[in-house]
């Protein structure tokens, strides 16, 4: 399981861009973040047994220009999506598909075989596949007490 650190000013710049995409129509807001595009990808991250699933939505951009690593229990996600070329010619209306890098970065457990990770693209979302380890598995010991045997849960480490 994963947690992650709640950044209550996160959540405050996204009520500003909000508000900022309503008000967009009917003149100029300006803004502190102005000229500058912080967008990031969504996530999801699932447990299905004895592996763990990252999904991304990064709509919009081929499979090769997306950058998929992992060192040091690090898993990084990047990428770049370019401007459309025909927004030279004509003038966009709206524009609400953010142009620029992104940079996504996930702490894996240490229980993650990071040498049988695998990835795919379809429909615009990345999956990520990662095994846990054989040997970080939980293994069931049989303990005997006085002649019948009982199992107990634990955990192996190496």
């Amino acid at each position: 399981m994963l947690v992650q650190r709640w950044d209550p000013f996160r959540d405050l710049t996204q009520m500003e861009d909000t508000v900022n995409r309503l008000w967009r129509g009917l003149g100029s807001v300006p803004s502190y973040r102005e000229g500058v595009e912080d967008w990031n990808i969504l996530i999801d991250v699932i447990q299905k047994g004895d592996e763990l699933v990252v999904k991304a939505s990064i709509p919009g951009i081929k499979p090769d220009e997306i950058d998929v690593a992992v060192e040091d229990n690090l898993l990084t996600l990047r990428a770049e999506r370019k401007a459309d070329s025909e927004g030279e010619q004509s003038g966009y209306l709206i524009q609400e598909r953010p142009t620029g890098s992104f940079y996504r970065a996930l702490r894996l457990p240490q229980t993650v075989d990071t040498n049988k990770i695998e990835s795919e693209y379809e429909n615009g979302v990345l999956i990520i596949r990662m095994p846990k380890a054989e040997e970080k598995k939980k293994k069931q010991i049989q303990i005997k007490v006085g002649g019948s045997t009982k199992a107990i849960e634990g955990s192996s480490k190496k």
